[in-house]
């Protein structure tokens, strides 16, 4: 996903269209982006997700998208854009909205979703000393700053899940315990994928 680098020192060097997010004014890339710009990958190489990522989000935007309460939820996936401020963009791999919050336009969103989920990390760490919880959580502030209510982070290498909410202790769980989502909405990573006869 291309997201605009407004304000960015670094857009002269390196190919906006290598830029995953804009987290607190700073582009975050897609891993493996310094191979592509030393030609030992191209671009498609690196800004597609994983099969296994593919597949984690897209069971998981499809059991949220049955389970929800549809008068008052709409959840949104395709690493969803939300637009939190100028030089602050973010993709979500699960944005679920309250309906009647947000307009429909070719734009991304501008307004919070209720609840984000996220498969994984999908960015060069180089900015956070290599180390994926400082990413998290930085993100997870920036989400909760703009009103975002919880965020779910399915970590597939861990099998864990952490739940996140603003002011309260962050949870780490395995995949295989009931997650709640929201009122009525109750995932189970393992089950998901023992439904599909997949075994990871």
């Amino acid at each position: 996903m291309m997201l605009a680098t407004q304000g960015s020192t670094d857009a002269p060097s390196i190919p906006s269209y290598l830029v995953y997010e804009v987290l607190n004014g700073r582009p975050l890339y897609y891993r493996g982006y310094k191979e592509v710009l030393e030609n030992h990958l191209n671009p498609e190489s690196i800004m597609g997700s994983s099969a296994l990522q593919s597949i984690l989000v897209s069971l998981i935007y499809g059991y949220i998208l049955n389970n929800r309460d549809k008068k008052k939820y709409l959840p949104v996936t395709n690493e969803a854009g939300v637009h939190l401020a100028l030089t602050d963009n973010l993709s979500c791999d699960v944005a679920i909205f309250e309906k009647g919050t947000f307009a429909i336009t070719t734009k991304y969103f501008d307004v919070a979703p209720k609840i984000v989920v996220e498969v994984d990390v999908k960015i060069d760490l180089t900015e956070f000393d290599g180390i994926e919880f400082n990413y998290v959580a930085e993100k997870n502030q920036r989400l909760f700053d703009f009103g975002v209510e919880r965020v779910l982070w399915v970590l597939s290498k861990h099998r864990r899940v952490m739940i996140a909410q603003p002011n309260q202790d962050w949870i780490f769980t395995d995949w295989s315990n009931d997650i709640p989502v929201m009122e009525g909405c109750t995932l189970n990573v393992k089950r998901l994928l023992d439904e599909e006869d997949i075994d990871y």
